[in-house]
């Protein structure tokens, strides 16, 4: 028998051959390097995406070795005190988001399948939003006690850069408009901003407070990169003021507590005092244009597939908007007591 009558024969009928396949990459590579590999992309650092991923960062090195020896070139390369990824590690990259992409698209078909007895889903929300956001989730949980529920909080920045990466099923946001990626959002809530200041300050109980008088006081703001931050930077700037920032902080809480020891006054979102209101020890200014109505609004990508879980948390978290509002109005109120409010 000659060597081309050896040959199997062809697939015949409907059956498909089978494709040629990178056999160095499956017997060498892993998801769990490429997941590394995307990570350290896209946060520039293997510090960074050791803490993002829980893992060390000996051990994120290790894997990197690894798939560079399979890939048979350097995967990145120092840029001042981040890393870069080469050219080679530029293909790859590409090559391991369209793979996840296939595997967020495969999780969502395959939840699909179970329905909402089994399943998990991903929630991003930016800082201020923490607030309110597990309360969601919380009866969201008891409705469907067998969904496994993760809530990923960050600022806008870092959100959105999650967004941009799929990385969740969906997000809430401030001002969607501005997110500068084509989403499609559903109004959730709205988002009050509202000037605080020590309940002993002189200007407690004062009532229309021009901006030109408020610009005079100490301020306390989040740090760049905060979506509180950019709007008032920008209302004060329409009226060609500049706010006198004293102090940046990285949290809500840390600027409440600094309010409280007398460092200033800043601008929150009402959600943010929801806990205590003060505790007594913070009331609202009643200042001219405050408070600055803003609105929630749950989002995702535009034209990105949500699973059956998502839409159903979606549908499930407008309907718990009347809850949210009662929760703001009653803070609203525990902040008045020393005065006329806005």
């Amino acid at each position: 028998m000659d060597q081309e009558d050896s040959r199997a024969e062809p697939p015949s009928g409907d059956e498909t051959p089978r494709p040629d396949m990178p056999s160095r990459f499956i017997r060498h590579a892993s998801l769990r390097q490429l997941q590394i590999l995307e990570a350290i992309v896209r946060l520039g650092s293997f510090t960074r995406a050791a803490e993002e991923l829980f893992l060390t960062q000996p051990t994120v090195s290790m894997q990197i070795k690894k798939l560079s020896e399979t890939v048979g070139a350097p995967l990145f390369m120092p840029a001042g005190r981040n890393v870069e990824p080469t050219e080679a590690g530029r293909e790859v990259y590409r090559a391991a988001r369209t793979l996840m992409d296939a595997l967020v698209d495969l999780e969502i078909r395959l939840a699909d399948l179970k329905g909402l007895k089994r399943g998990r889903f991903r929630l991003g929300v930016i800082t201020t939003a923490k607030y309110f956001a597990p309360e969601i989730l919380g009866a969201f949980c008891e409705a469907y006690p067998g969904i496994d529920v993760s809530l990923k909080v960050s600022n806008r920045h870092r959100v959105i850069e999650r967004m941009s990466n799929h990385e969740d099923d969906l997000y809430i946001f401030g001002e969607p408009d501005t997110i500068g990626l084509p989403v499609e959002a559903t109004y959730l809530a709205p988002n009050p901003l509202i000037i605080v200041a020590r309940a002993d300050h002189p200007l407690v109980g004062a009532s229309n407070i021009p901006l030109e008088r408020i610009v005079q006081e100490r301020f306390i703001l989040r740090e760049p990169g905060s979506g509180v931050r950019d709007t008032i930077t920008r209302l004060f700037g329409e009226h060609g003021l500049k706010p006198n920032v004293r102090m940046e902080l990285g949290s809500n809480e840390a600027i409440k507590h600094a309010i409280i020891a007398g460092l200033g006054i800043s601008i929150l979102s009402l959600h943010s005092l929801n806990l205590d209101a003060g505790a007594g020890r913070l009331s609202m200014l009643n200042v001219a244009g405050f408070p600055i109505q803003r609105d929630w609004y749950l989002v995702h990508p535009k034209g990105r597939e949500l699973s059956l879980i998502a839409r159903t948390f979606l549908a499930f978290a407008v309907e718990h908007q009347v809850n949210i509002q009662e929760t703001l109005a009653r803070t609203h109120a525990a902040l008045c007591q020393s005065g006329p409010c806005n």
